[in-house]
């Protein structure tokens, strides 16, 4: 790959991954970047790796414009495996270069390597590394979304390398947002700004607003951010900023996600009625089976929607297994602001629908009661009762939404 200049001297030196489908379990259909850059000041500044598997492809673009051997400082703002695990490469390259990380950085990179031969610094918050024309402001994001996490500002340049906040699972030859958008469109990238935040960041939006607060009191000018994936923002970073402080404040759409499993399709027809119910109420309605949708494209779904209906068949008198699943997956992201309900099909003695809404409430959500639960398959009868119960959640789903007007 060949170096990527963002402004003056500064070059995106990182990797394209187009095959990857499964990032730690969360599905990427359009693929990543491992991003990582390069200063040419008087002393030459690499902030962050790759992952392993693209350390050719990082030396070499670093070699389009520099000897390695030059680099006098490496910046790790992150430590998971997808940015830091090629930093055994680099160093082999420039032994003598010193590596600034955070005090828990640090502490999870010698799990990773032997550190003991390395210059390593150790920074926080408000501490600053003049490289020649250029000055760099570390500033800690704990949490965001891992303790070890910083992102580092290039004062003169407006510049904020933001690791993974605000970045996007893309795969892409173009590099900045309004490249992207003129050979994609804006409704793509969005989309794929609020798959990586529900899937990644979700349980983060009170952090997120704080920081966001934090970099706005310390004055900084951003005329730029640049992600650790996907796309970088240089035509419209206000852009992105924006949709994280809506989306930490729990901005979601007037619509309803039905999120559900089948059996032998009992719950499946009652998920038809429910959806009809919820439409003829005047409320958009999307329906995710989740044995035939990857489970952050569900996830995605339940964070974009006010509200969502989660239909499970009973087996063995819990929930399908699949549906116990994704609760359970979402219980760790921990969401807020959603109102949700339960229904499904049973044979026996039921008790999938009651357990739904016992993991509801471990998660605080609030809930619309009782849920609907028929036996076997919905009868023309019990397919007016789904029908009724999808109008009247969507009823209080639109009283609900109020509330965040």
């Amino acid at each position: 790959m060949k170096a990527i200049e963002l402004k003056n001297g500064i070059y995106w030196v990182g990797a394209i991954d187009w095959a990857v489908r499964d990032f730690h379990g969360y599905v990427t259909p359009r693929g990543t970047t491992y991003n990582n850059y390069l200063i040419m000041d008087d002393e030459i500044t690499l902030l962050d790796t790759v992952k392993y598997d693209f350390s050719d492809i990082t030396i070499k673009s670093i070699r389009s414009v520099v000897d390695p051997s030059k680099i006098k400082h490496v910046v790790i703002n992150h430590i998971e495996n997808d940015h830091v695990t090629s930093i055994d490469r680099i160093m082999e390259l420039t032994p003598t270069a010193t590596i600034y990380i955070t005090e828990r950085g640090k502490k999870g990179l010698e799990r990773f390597f032997d550190i003991s031969k390395w210059n390593i610094r150790v920074v926080k918050t408000g501490d600053t590394l003049n490289i020649g024309k250029r000055t760099l402001l570390f500033i800690e994001t704990p949490m965001l979304h891992w303790p070890d996490s910083m992102m580092t500002y290039i004062k003169e340049d407006k510049i904020l390398i933001s690791q993974d906040a605000f970045g996007q699972h893309i795969a892409s030859t173009a590099r900045f947002d309004d490249e992207y958008v003129t050979c994609e469109s804006m409704s793509e990238l969005e989309d794929a700004v609020v798959d990586y935040y529900a899937n990644i960041l979700m349980p983060f939006g009170q952090l997120i607003k704080n920081k966001i607060a934090e970099i706005q009191k310390l004055g900084l000018e951003i005329d730029m951010i640049a992600p650790d994936h996907g796309v970088i923002w240089k035509a419209n970073p206000g852009k992105v900023l924006q949709m994280y402080l809506d989306m930490a404040n729990g901005r979601a759409n007037l619509s309803v996600s039905i999120i559900y499993d089948t059996m032998w399709h009992g719950t499946e027809h009652m998920t038809l009625s429910i959806m009809q119910g919820i439409k003829d109420e005047g409320v958009d309605c999307k329906v995710i089976k989740l044995r035939a949708s990857p489970m952050s494209a569900a996830i995605k779904e339940f964070w974009k929607s006010r509200g969502t209906l989660i239909g499970t068949p009973t087996l063995n008198n819990i929930m399908f297994p699949s549906v116990a699943e994704i609760l359970t997956h979402l219980r760790g992201l921990r969401p807020k602001n959603r109102l949700v309900g339960a229904f499904g099909s049973y044979g026996w003695g039921g008790g999938a629908v009651k357990e739904a809404y016992e993991e509801f409430k471990r998660m605080g959500l609030e809930t619309v009661e009782p849920g609907l639960q028929i036996l076997y398959r919905p009868s023309l009868e019990d397919e007016t009762k789904c029908y009724e119960f999808g109008r009247e959640f969507a009823k209080k789903v639109k009283e609900y939404h109020k509330k965040f007007e």
